[in-house]
């Protein structure tokens, strides 16, 4: 044992011995700070490192003072975190690290880790089975309040009975923290009367005991006000009108299964031992798997009798008397002390209601005032800002709110869903795109993992909170499962600069950009083809590719057979095209390289070249959707070609073929274009990467459309997409059913899919730019109208830019197309 532990610490001895020297040339110039190193054995001996991380520049010593971020961590941990077997956020979630200050200071840090690595877990886990049983419910048979990444889904009456399938309960960091929460007057459940969405965050219920049917001799009523910030409230007022005291017994059934949001979605259950207990005036609700601990806490302001599986009160109200209570509800996550461990990091700030809504409000403050004689493009536009603002959460590893995606299945950081969002809201909330590109330069691949897909430079797709991915039974805690986060990333940077001028955050994030266009050039490419290639990899549900139609069948031939991975994916290689025209845009005027921005025009130009010759389907007259390594394509119409249109990297001769087919009945529906035409073998409406309409693709689709010359057909999926989202009362959701217009005469939702859904949000801006052709030009907005007769007059005013405000405006007229030259 005595070697063992010599050997441990020699390891970490060594590790820091060599660091400066190991290190050189592997940093970034920010963030800057003081890390401080607490290695604890399990006697208590602890030895202590101080790492300073200053412009690039790393300095290594055994004493300091006023450290910006301390880490404690057993030996043991921090080997197998040098080795990669392990990782950092991992070991957070799980309680095998403490971390107190700037976290952002530690993810800094990893840059500087071995870059080998297998992370892959070995702790057993119990067994994830399919569940079977019935959870199928719809949007409109729920509501839900959201704030952070903390939301309660319900009945209309405010209960939660969830199962194993229904998304309804209280979740907070991708677990379910209450699976039961139902009221009862006098045994009797409660029927609604009304709802009130006060707020993203607020909702007030309006309820009757018994049954509607007994709505007109109630004489007791109930109003249930609830509200979501860093933890969850609820208000229970009972008012009785009878002329006579009544006595009432009020019971709230209360439980927890801390399900992870993800094996609600999929349909798969993990028996998690759930133990309760009464302690200190509370009922408290516990999960512990070795050293995680997640704990859920609910009090009382008024006395109650407390049981295991909920709260009771019995009391007499008087005639016209009234009586209430409060509840509240916390969702901890312990950390190696048992503290929730987002007491001490300061990227990880609690928000009361009031200010939540002093935060969404401000997100709003400069956003561009529209005017649209369509009342379904001004209620689409006003929800789409509105829950812009509001998807936003503390994360763990940032000091300021991170982008969310949507509710319930994607209330946390995804990467590609946080580009798009913020490359459609950038004309509109520029500041998203900056705590996009912030949190993902933060995580940033920096070793070669191929559990979680991870290499350096690439960009993280998904990262979670949930058991399973604590202990690296699956890679979700940081997993870079998607082959065009990384173009994206580049993308989005320039054309964050093109709008608002911010030349020091291009040059700031120099560092990330060279590592993420040598990701383009090397790892993404091992066949040293010139293309980016995607494999799949293994999920709870079966392989994925790694593009953003991920599903097993949703790349394939036009006669279904499947594929041969790995693949070169059409519209990845078109965003790889762009970002490196954009990085040498960048090279040139901002890192004073212009020999570096030749050769990325260079490489460009050879990849447009080769992408015509190999994907051109002469027969078909469209581009293959993907090319197997042996150089056959995948000839199935999809509508993946349509996003070529926004990178340049169509032939000018080919474009009117192709936009022939995206508007023709086999791909377009008449609310959208579909993911996979209805001619081939595998399409399903239902699939929803196998026939749905994506409201987020037809957006882009439509700006590319535009930027391409064709008017008519930009305006028609602009038009489709806002008569689908009047049916939703101006909120679209992820996506919708591909069945066809004339069929359905209404668009068809999908189940219970994430409403809101940031991508979707960001739909009408995206279509709002298409329609009044914004453009930044140096200094100047470019206004080129193209606004169909139906849509009448559009006004919107007050663009921000780095030409200051100014305003756009379109009259709804005939136009003719004008093809791009």
């Amino acid at each position: 044992m005595v070697g063992r532990e010599r050997a441990v610490d020699g390891r970490i001895d060594e590790f820091f011995a060599t660091l400066v020297a190991d290190g050189r040339g592997r940093l970034p110039v920010a963030p800057s700070g003081l890390l401080r190193f607490d290695v604890v054995a399990e006697g208590g001996e602890t030895a202590t490192w101080f790492v300073r991380l200053d412009g690039a520049q790393i300095q290594v010593a055994r004493t300091g003072e006023h450290p910006d971020c301390t880490v404690e961590v057993r030996p043991e941990a921090f080997v197998r975190l040098l080795a990669g077997r392990d990782n950092m956020v991992s070991m957070l979630l799980r309680g095998d690290a403490s971390v107190a200050g700037d976290l952002a200071l530690l993810f800094t840090f990893r840059r500087l880790l071995p870059v080998a690595a297998d992370s892959v877990g070995t702790e057993p886990a119990a067994e994830l089975v399919p569940h079977t049983a019935s959870g199928v419910i719809g949007l409109h048979e729920v509501t839900s309040v959201f704030a952070g990444n903390m939301f309660m889904i319900s009945e209309k009456n405010g209960d939660v009975r969830a199962t194993p399938t229904s998304p309804l309960g209280l979740f907070s960091f991708d677990t379910r923290f209450l699976s039961t929460w139902a009221l009862t007057i006098n045994t009797e459940s409660l029927s609604v009367l009304s709802v009130d969405d006060v707020a993203t965050y607020e909702a007030k219920f309006g309820l009757v005991p018994g049954e509607p049917t007994h709505y007109v001799n109630a004489t007791t009523s109930v109003l249930r006000h609830r509200w979501v910030g860093p933890e969850y409230e609820e208000e229970i007022t009972l008012f009785n009108y009878a002329p006579e005291p009544v006595r009432y017994v009020v019971r709230l059934d209360a439980g927890a299964d801390f399900a992870e949001v993800l094996e609600v979605r999929d349909g798969f259950r993990r028996a998690r031992p759930v133990t309760a207990a009464i302690a200190d005036d509370a009922l408290r609700l516990h999960y512990k798997r070795a050293g995680l601990h997640r704990e859920t806490v609910i009090t009382s302001s008024t006395p109650a009798a407390l049981d295991e599986h909920g709260l009771t009160w019995t009391f007499t109200v008087d005639p016209h008397g009234t009586w209430s209570t409060r509840l509240r509800v916390l969702a901890l996550l312990r950390d190696l002390h048992r503290r929730d461990l987002r007491e001490r990091l300061t990227s990880s700030v609690g928000r009361s209601q009031h200010q939540r809504g002093r935060d969404i409000s401000a997100r709003t403050a400069g956003v561009p005032r529209l005017r649209a004689d369509h009342k379904p493009l001004q209620q689409a536009y006003e929800y789409g800002v509105r829950d812009l603002a509001a998807l936003h959460y503390p994360g763990l590893n940032f000091q300021t709110a991170l982008p969310a995606t949507g509710l319930p299945w994607s209330m946390a950081l995804l990467g590609r869903e946080s580009l798009v969002s913020s490359f459609q809201a950038l004309p509109f909330m520029p500041e998203r795109a900056v705590n996009t590109l912030r949190i993902l330069a933060l995580s940033q691949g920096v070793r070669h993992d191929p559990f979680r897909g991870e290499q350096p430079g690439k960009i993280v797709q998904e990262s979670r909170y949930g058991d399973s991915g604590a202990f690296n039974d699956t890679p979700e805690s940081a997993s870079f499962s998607a082959a065009d986060t990384t173009a994206a990333f580049v993308i989005l940077l320039d054309e964050y600069e093109r709008w608002t001028g911010d030349a020091e955050l291009v040059r700031r994030f120099e560092f990330e950009i060279r590592a993420a266009i040598g990701w383009l050039d090397h790892d993404a490419d091992r066949a040293d083809s010139g293309y980016v290639w995607s494999t799949q990899r293994p999920t709870r549900t079966g392989p994925q590719n790694e593009s953003w139609r991920n599903s097993a069948d949703a790349i394939c031939f036009a006669d279904g057979r499947p594929a041969t991975y790995p693949l070169a994916i059409c519209e990845i290689q078109g965003y790889a095209f762009e970002a490196r025209r954009r990085a040498a845009r960048m090279a040139r005027r901002f890192w004073d390289d212009p020999a570096w921005a030749d050769r990325l025009e260079r490489d460009a130009a050879r990849l447009r070249d080769r992408f015509d010759r190999d994907f051109w389907l002469p027969d078909q007259g469209h581009y293959a959707v993907a090319v197997q390594l042996d150089g056959v394509p995948l000839d199935s119409l999809t509508s993946n070609m349509g996003q070529l249109l926004c990178t340049g990297i169509v032939a000018p001769h080919r474009a009117e073929q192709l936009v022939a087919h995206l508007m023709s009945p086999a791909l377009y529906s008449g609310w959208g274009i579909r993911t996979l035409a209805s001619t081939a073998a595998d399409y399903n409406p239902l699939g929803h990467h196998t026939g749905a309409v994506w409201p987020w693709e037809n957006s882009l689709i439509a700006w590319g459309l535009r930027r391409a010359g064709f008017r008519a057909q930009a305006a028609r999926v602009a038009t489709g997409l806002l008569d689908a989202a009047r049916h939703f009362q101006g909120r679209l959701p992820a996506y919708l059913t591909g069945y066809d217009r004339a069929t359905t005469h209404v668009p068809v939702p999908h189940g219970f899919t994430d409403s809101p859904y940031a991508p979707s949000a960001g739909a009408p801006l995206m279509l709002l730019r298409a329609l009044l052709g914004l453009e930044p030009y140096e200094d100047h907005l470019a206004v080129d109208a193209a606004v169909p007769e139906e849509l009448g007059q559009i006004e919107l005013l007050d663009i921000r830019g780095r030409w200051g405000y100014a305003d756009a405006l379109g009259r709804g007229r005939p136009f003719r197309d004008r093809p791009a030259t």
